[in-house]
């Protein structure tokens, strides 16, 4: 009898220190894990930095893996979270021939229908930028497919939870 696997959002608060990222992903890999995307970013606190992982697994399997991520010195604090309790988006940007953009008008109707913004234009290309749910991103690529893109490129999930991490305030108060 296989346990129901659901998308999670890991969110691990750290010191910024080399090679820590090697033995979060370490302990996924460990594990036969895949993280589906990964961003590291400043957070919300002077001085720390804030991992977004999203993996898919049971709760049961995500509880070991945040305990293992928390047993890493420089490790903060790690929470994970369901799709449903974060607010989250991904970007891309697409590189297409210029040429495309005044001839085929289908284009044009790609562009404002998926409410990408076009960033730069010059006479070999053109780029845009789409910011929203993956499966957004990913209608937009077939979309654009059919034209030929000359490059693409994704970025990690960036998400914030919709009730207020605890976090926040217990670093606020030791930084003070």
């Amino acid at each position: 009898m296989s346990k129901k696997t659901n998308t999670y959002t890991v969110s691990v608060y750290t010191e910024n220190n080399i090679g820590l990222l090697n033995r979060i992903s370490a302990i996924f890999q460990r594990r036969h894990f895949n993280i589906e995307s990964l961003n590291s970013s400043l957070s919300e606190i002077e001085g720390v930095s804030r991992f977004t992982i999203v993996v898919e697994m049971t709760e049961e399997q995500i509880k070991k893996i945040i305990g293992q991520i928390e047993k890493q010195v420089e490790v903060i604090k790690a929470y994970y979270h369901r799709d449903e309790d974060t607010i989250y988006q991904e970007s891309c940007l697409f590189k297409i021939k210029s040429d495309l953009l005044f001839e085929e008008r289908q284009i044009q109707n790609i562009i404002k229908e998926s409410n990408a913004r076009i960033v730069t234009v010059n006479k070999e290309y053109f780029v845009l930028e789409k910011s929203g749910r993956r499966i957004e991103i990913e209608l937009l690529h077939r979309e654009l497919s059919a034209f030929g893109i000359l490059q693409f490129t994704r970025s990690g999930r960036i998400a914030v939870t919709k009730e207020p991490m605890e976090i926040s305030q217990k670093l606020a108060s030791i930084k003070q």
